[in-house]
């Protein structure tokens, strides 16, 4: 099988290496500005049953929102061994999905919620066609699902590595948004982690994904709406919180705060202080100084309790053709632990009709989550 050569460039000195697997899928090294690794990678030389074909998506008509069906993610690894870890580097006895050792390492997911297109089939027709409601709509779920590997290690959290390696993520974060963003159909990009098996993490290594759509997301559809009926909205909304008693950590470049209307028991936004639409719009410095601050947060967040605090950290990002002069991009950590032994659960209120009872005074929660930054 051909192979494309690697084609090595400099971000700052964090080095990113592209190469492809043995079924075709994308693979980028990101080696960190003070690694110890050399140039070179290993060949992928292993015998890979073709890709699984593409999911489909399917219009909910009460909502116009689609739902991709992906049958294919009922077959993935469900908290393997360090054994047989997929995200650690290929061994002799573990043919993983990364050949070589490694300081971050992206990939193409093998059973992806959306992905390239592999066959002729009903793809989309762009945001116009995608709008439109009716019954019994399908389309082909084109797109693309990457998985950011922070660490070669089997466990680990991404809050207690060195800052070089938390600049790198921020970098594969930034790089890849640029990338997908230009590819054809892409209409949003979303990188994000989940962490802790109470939020239904299947495999423990340290890691996080990054979701390309061919539709803008529900969620980012009422953001959309909100952004038109409110004049300068970001700008007046960190200005609110600046103000107020929420701000848990701020710095030069960037401030994070328990949300005014905080959903969830432990939840932080953090926005930039500046207007810029994604991760590649930010500069070296808001960058840089991301690197401190973001572990911090994660951090805190872990010293509340006497064990680990599962979340879910989501870069809100704005789409890839609209409303980019008017959503900033933001930071939103959501974790459904109300105490030590206790979880929040979304149920009749929140899953059947999107209503949240909020269960913690945000007040209340910033000086707790302030807290526990301080000390950790």
């Amino acid at each position: 099988m051909n192979r494309r050569a690697n084609v090595e460039r400099m971000t700052g000195s964090i080095v990113v290496r592209p190469t492809v697997l043995a079924d075709g899928r994308d693979l980028i090294y990101f080696d960190d500005a003070d690694t110890t690794l050399g140039p070179e990678r290993a060949v992928d030389a292993r015998d890979l049953d073709p890709r699984p074909a593409n999911a489909t998506m399917r219009q909910d008509v009460l909502t116009g929102e689609w739902v991709s069906i992906a049958a294919a993610r009922q077959n993935r690894a469900f908290l393997p061994s360090v054994e047989n870890d997929p995200l650690a580097p290929q061994t002799a006895t573990n043919p993983s999905e990364i050949p070589s050792m490694y300081d971050v390492a992206v990939f193409e997911n093998r059973s992806p919620s959306f992905g390239p297109l592999l066959t002729d089939g009903n793809a989309p027709h762009g945001l116009a066609d995608l709008a439109d409601i009716g019954i019994g709509r399908t389309r082909t779920s084109v797109g693309r699902c990457e998985v950011v590997c922070f660490s070669p290690e089997h466990e680990g959290a991404l809050g207690n590595m060195s800052t070089s390696r938390v600049r790198t993520v921020i970098e594969a974060w930034a790089q890849r948004t640029e990338a997908l963003s230009a590819m054809p159909g892409i209409e949003q990009v979303f990188p994000f982690e989940n962490r802790g098996q109470e939020i239904g993490v299947t495999l423990n290594h340290p890691h996080g994904q990054i979701y390309a759509y061919p539709y803008v997301t529900p969620r980012t559809t009422r953001l959309l709406e909100s952004v038109s009926r409110v004049d300068a909205l970001f700008d007046r909304l960190l200005e609110f919180e600046q103000r107020g008693d929420r701000v848990v950590l701020q710095g030069e470049h960037w401030t994070a705060f328990v949300p005014f209307a905080a959903r969830w028991p432990l939840e932080i936004h953090m926005l930039p202080d500046r207007h810029v639409a994604d991760l590649a719009e930010t500069t070296d410095a808001e960058r840089d100084e991301l690197a401190l601050l973001y572990p911090r947060i994660l951090r805190g967040l872990d010293a509340l309790y006497d064990t680990p605090t599962p979340y879910i950290a989501a870069w809100h990002q704005a789409p890839v053709n609209v409303g980019r002069d008017q959503i900033r991009l933001n930071l939103q950590i959501t974790s459904p632990r109300r105490a030590a032994d206790k979880l929040k659960f979304l149920a009749g209120s929140e899953s059947a009709m999107g209503a949240f009872i909020g269960d913690i005074v945000p007040e209340a929660q910033a000086a707790f989550i302030r807290d526990g930054i301080a000390r950790a």
